[in-house]
């Protein structure tokens, strides 16, 4: 189901979420691909940048819609470490990205499987294909992590 390219891309997403692990921030990390090539990646901001919107998906969205100049970001997908919550899930269908991939489950706020399923709801004009669990231990691992950080 997963190609090596897939798995390529979720460890950089990881690189991303161990960079949010080092500055304080929940651990998430995204990238975006096309073509073969990394187009966008972010991870957490929501602390540093006092922002509540500043979740991995939205700024690799922001940065790839950027960077190919133009919002519609058709033929990408977006690896992301842990499964978008409902406001990530529904800007990855505002943002017509092809295909998500995430890691670990969010069993509390994942709007890609978990909890619903935004990405792929046909009430909405577009459809992103969604699969979940890719390296799924790893991107537990970088949460648990943090959390027995707070904890401590």
């Amino acid at each position: 189901m997963w190609t090596e390219f897939d798995r390529a891309m979720m460890r950089e997403a990881l690189r991303e979420a161990q960079a949010a692990l080092e500055t304080g921030e929940v651990p998430v990390g995204a990238v975006i691909a096309r073509e073969g090539k990394i187009i966008a990646a972010a991870h957490n901001l929501r602390e540093a940048l006092h922002d509540p919107t500043a979740h991995a998906e939205i700024l690799a969205i922001r940065a790839a819609a950027e960077r190919m100049g133009g919002w519609r970001l058709s033929g990408c997908t977006l690896y992301v470490t842990l499964e978008p919550c409902p406001m990530c899930a529904g800007a990855i269908v505002q943002s017509r990205v092809d295909r998500l991939i995430y890691g670990a489950k969010d069993a509390q706020a994942g709007c890609a499987g978990s909890v619903y399923r935004i990405t792929e709801d046909p009430a909405f004009n577009h459809f992103c294909k969604s699969d979940g669990g890719l390296m799924a231990e790893e991107c537990e691992a970088v949460l648990r992590a943090f959390l027995a950080g707070r904890r401590s």
